[in-house]
């Protein structure tokens, strides 16, 4: 990555910061990522427009307009496997610009009765990408939330399929060294010169050193190590509903967990270093699928998968869909097939994404695994 490892920028949460470093010493890495993308007054996701060209990254249902299409349908074999619930939640994890769901409910229409059964919940903590969610959802007339936060529970009276598209990578990570004296955890702090930078903590406790040394086994002394503590509230709305759910997530990640540290930082669609522009960058870190599959294991609950994103939209069909457009709009086949093999691509999004579904026990395999 070509960036300068070593520029920091005072931006106002910086300066925030490092006056909280100052009273209440270093942070841990969760802390800090979290007071990046959610603090009140200068969080990146509570005050910034941040997808698209003029934001700072772009996402699959950004691309093409299949991937959201192929998600509505996919939600409507899911609810025929429900049973056909005459009511029931349709709920999407950051929503983004509701580029998503205003495409799914688009291909959700060769299934007219679920358009009357299902209510719209958008859990997200961005209030500037409201509006735009708006205007993508203005022409479906069935009701619409937005509880503004990360929460569900007002919500769970009804079953529920979920959806959650690079949501999991915004979930803050722990991260950890493995040192001559233990696991030590990783923060940041400020150095010599009053800048951010990253330092280590005293050894874990006992429990912390043990899950980590079964998690990562093969860590050497040096190796930083991540541990993903899942929003209680997202754990909640998948694990402890009343009536029948099923979900489906999609991200970038690995499917078993290995050393190494994958905290990013991306601005203005470039990478830098994570501790540069506080509140200003999006930071991220890559997905450890086995770790997540651990998280939402209960005997009440069944995973499906993981696939790769492209043999997962290959198994729904993407390829007949787009032949499909292109035959429809001959002028735009160029472009809808570039967009469909960026989505797909070996070598990119197609085997860098990952997909998994976690259903009630009681429901079968999900459509596409």
């Amino acid at each position: 990555m070509s960036y300068d490892p070593t520029f920091r920028r005072d931006t106002p949460l910086a300066l925030k910061l490092k006056d909280r470093i100052r009273r209440e010493g270093s942070l841990r890495i969760g802390q800090y990522v979290e007071a990046c993308l959610s603090d009140a007054q200068h969080g990146y996701y509570v005050n910034k427009t941040v997808i698209g060209a003029a934001g700072d990254f772009v996402t699959a249902p950004e691309i093409s307009q299949i991937f959201g299409e192929l998600i509505g349908l996919w939600a409507v074999a899911t609810w025929q496997q429900m049973g056909e619930p005459t009511a029931f939640n349709l709920v999407e994890f950051g929503p983004g610009r509701g580029t998503l769901m205003r495409d799914a409910l688009r291909a959700m229409k060769v299934r007219p009765k679920i358009l009357d059964a299902l209510q719209i919940v958008l859990l997200d903590t961005s209030a500037p990408l409201k509006d735009s969610q708006w205007l993508a959802l203005s022409d479906f007339k069935g009701p619409v939330s937005w509880p503004g936060k990360l929460v569900y529970a007002e919500h769970s009276e009804l079953p529920a399929i979920f959806i959650g598209n690079e949501f999991l990578d915004t979930e803050p990570i722990e991260q950890f060294v493995r040192l001559q004296i233990g696991w030590a955890a990783r923060t940041v702090g400020l150095d010599e010169s009053g800048a951010l930078a990253f330092g280590t903590d005293l050894p874990c406790d006992t429990a912390v050193a043990a899950r980590l040394d079964a998690q990562f086994a093969t860590a050497a002394l040096g190796d930083i190590c991540e541990i993903y503590s899942l929003n209680h509230d997202v754990v909640t709305a998948l694990l402890q509903l009343p009536q029948q759910m099923a979900a489906l997530l999609i991200d970038y990640g690995h499917l078993q967990s290995q050393p190494g540290d994958t905290l990013q930082a991306i601005r203005a669609h470039k990478f830098e270093h994570p501790l540069t522009s506080p509140g200003e960058a999006d930071l991220t870190a890559q997905v450890d699928f086995e770790q997540i599959i651990q998280s939402f294991t209960t005997p009440n609950t069944a995973i499906d998968g993981p696939l790769t994103q492209g043999e997962f939209l290959g198994r729904l069909g993407i390829i007949e869909r787009a032949s499909k457009l292109m035959s429809a709009n001959p002028g735009q086949a160029g472009d809808i097939e570039a967009s469909v093999a960026r989505l797909m691509s070996p070598s990119g999004m197609g085997s860098r994404f990952k997909v998994i579904g976690i259903r009630s026990a009681t429901l079968p395999k999900l459509p596409g695994f």
